[in-house]
């Protein structure tokens, strides 16, 4: 019996996460936010497309875009900046993907910085007015790196400017 209630504790978080990668996807980056939200940013295996979830585990509030096709790469902009050195040259990573979605601006970031051994990670949207609001993520929880997708060809980078 305790066999069969342990099996049971593993699958269930199982199926609950499972809406956030598909059989065919992987991770490109998420973290999970300080109020437990689960960010994910998810690619198809081959490229075909990529897509942006967010939400509680249990359930998905948003996903952009909704259709999965080649068409989704181009909804996306791409930019990094990386400053080598270490402390001494005040050596720096800063990588940013952002997208429009009913009039408000989405910005994931990640960055790191040498002096202070500083990492952060997070999204900021911004509304049509400007008003930022800002959702940090727990770095602890991240996985994955915006900056993979440059070797995957699919996305170019483009001076959207830099923002952490």
């Amino acid at each position: 019996m305790r066999k069969y209630l342990l099996l049971f504790c593993l699958i269930i978080p199982m199926f609950s996460l499972a809406q956030y990668l598909l059989p065919n996807e992987e991770t490109v980056f998420s973290f999970k936010t300080s109020n437990g939200k689960i960010m994910a940013l998810v690619k198809d295996k081959k490229n075909e497309y990529i897509q942006y979830r967010f939400g509680s585990k249990d359930h998905v509030e948003m996903e952009f875009p909704n259709e999965r096709t080649k068409e989704s790469w181009k909804k996306f902009q791409y930019n990094s900046y990386l400053r080598g050195g270490g402390k001494q040259n005040a050596g720096m990573e800063v990588d940013n993907l952002s997208f429009t979605n009913n009039g408000y601006q989405y910005l994931l970031f990640r960055t790191y910085f040498a002096e202070g051994e500083k990492f952060a990670a997070g999204i900021i949207i911004t509304d049509s007015k400007g008003k930022e609001t800002r959702i940090p993520g727990n770095y602890k929880t991240v996985e994955g790196c915006i900056c993979n997708l440059e070797d995957t060809g699919m996305i170019q980078k483009e001076d959207i400017g830099l923002t952490f």
